[in-house]
């Protein structure tokens, strides 16, 4: 399949990316399914890229049902490396307004119904994730939001909730108690899987709101969410530019080779229908092991 350098995943308020060329739509089958929609694959600032809707065009699949892992591994089959997620998140802090961008460094996970890994049916590996995102795109990421003249957060902890529903009161503020900074419902499997797959992520994140913590803008709403997102569209679309245009030729982070001492079964032990499914994932540690 086609040699792309990055994916860019977009959530809600963004469905396409401006200036793209020589672009076409790419359905990818993978053993997880279908993607979110049909992949679009174009040049960007000299650079293949792929863009996934995560909700799908229209926004009809709610965060729950995302097919994550089909989304990944699709981008994986299409040789990208690195991943530029978009994300709307609320904000736990008065500091960290409505229009602020925020480029996470830390995760904590409170999804409760969503396949995570890869490594199942006869394979485990157990990747770090002590820092889960890739300091080298998050470096990008801010150099790029900074250009853009909004008011940039350059790490915090993002709090991933199951959703679709928004955030308890009691919730909100037990998460503020935490130290969390933002909460949102979609960089969560996705980073757990991008690291799977041994490709470099980041979420850049629009703040679109308080959550419901703030005792003087009260409780978060759809429209609220949509309409910050609607302002920050070409914002979000500058920073990616921005990212897919100071793309180093080379990786200089561990991202690339986080498997290289994750996977714990022996080969021989490993049911053939998962080594065949796992094969873009570890066929460059396991081909030549003995069956």
């Amino acid at each position: 399949m086609n040699n792309v350098e990055m994916g860019i995943i977009g959530g809600s308020g963004l469905y396409q990316i401006d200036g793209l060329t020589d672009v076409e739509e790419r359905v990818v089958d993978t053993p997880y399914g279908a993607p979110s929609d049909a992949i679009v694959l174009g040049t960007l600032e000299g650079h293949r890229v792929a863009f996934v809707p995560r909700h799908g065009v229209g926004h009809r699949i709610n965060p729950s049902e995302v097919p994550y892992r089909a989304n990944m591994y699709a981008l994986k089959l299409l040789g990208v490396q690195r991943v530029v997620s978009i994300n709307a998140v609320g904000s736990f802090r008065e500091e960290m307004s409505p229009t602020d961008i925020v480029i996470p460094d830390q995760l904590i996970d409170r999804t409760r119904q969503r396949a995570s890994t890869f490594f199942e049916n006869g394979m485990v590996a157990h990747i770090a994730f002590a820092h889960p995102f890739c300091p080298e795109m998050r470096s990008l990421a801010c150099s790029a939001a900074a250009s853009t003249g909004a008011t940039i957060h350059g790490r915090g902890t993002h709090v991933v909730i199951e959703g679709p529903q928004f955030s308890t009161l009691a919730e909100s503020v037990m998460y503020r108690s935490w130290g969390a900074d933002i909460v949102g419902m979609t960089s969560l499997p996705e980073a757990k899987l991008a690291r799977e797959a041994e490709m470099c992520y980041v979420s850049v994140a629009f703040v679109t709101d308080y959550d419901c913590w703030h005792p003087t803008h009260g409780s978060v709403t759809t429209e609220m969410i949509l309409s910050c997102l609607t302002r920050g569209a070409e914002t979000a679309r500058t920073i990616v530019r921005g990212v897919v245009r100071d793309l180093p030729q080379s990786r200089s982070c561990g991202c690339g080779s986080a498997l290289s001492d994750a996977i714990v079964t022996p080969t021989h032990l490993v049911p053939q229908e998962t080594m065949d499914r796992l094969a873009p994932l570890v066929n460059r540690y396991l081909a030549n092991q003995p069956r």
